[in-house]
């Protein structure tokens, strides 16, 4: 898994200037989610715990080198693959029902979801929630929730 987030890092650091961040992040940094596999079925409340290797972690608004917070994005396309991501990369993750910040320099999460089918991935933001160059970001899995 390692050599696939280092991988999509990457290719997105390889898009173009429209995806350039001013905080760098290490080439070496991998994002992950510690206790759920790709196709796993669980049941509500879902534990999420992040995994982050080569750098730290710092809360929202605090600029430390080589440190972001977490963001789990849910059911969108992977952070690359959408419309808007250009300019969240220029500007932000927004706060909504599928970018869930955690902005306090959380570790884990324990969500409240309905049964049903879901896409998950890690984004690492900076200090002003942008982002890092090159992005920092875990794989996008799919999990089910049963009841």
């Amino acid at each position: 898994m390692k050599h696939f987030v280092f991988g999509a890092a990457l290719a997105l650091s390889t898009i173009g200037a429209a995806w350039a961040s001013d905080t760098p992040a290490p080439e070496d940094a991998a994002l992950y989610i510690i206790n759920l596999e790709d196709g796993a079925t669980v049941q509500s409340p879902v534990q999420i715990k992040f995994g982050l290797q080569g750098m730290g972690v710092a809360p929202a608004g605090v600029e430390k080198e080589q440190t972001g917070h977490h963001h789990i994005y849910l059911n969108r396309p992977a952070f690359g693959e959408a419309e808007n991501d250009a300019e969240i990369a220029a500007n932000g993750i927004p706060s909504d029902d599928n970018h869930i910040h955690f902005g306090g320099g959380q570790t884990e999460v324990s969500l409240d979801l309905e049964p049903g089918e879901y896409t998950v991935q890690l984004v690492l933001g900076d200090h002003f929630h942008i982002p890092h160059n090159p992005p920092v970001v875990s794989e996008r899995i799919t999990i089910t929730v049963t009841e």
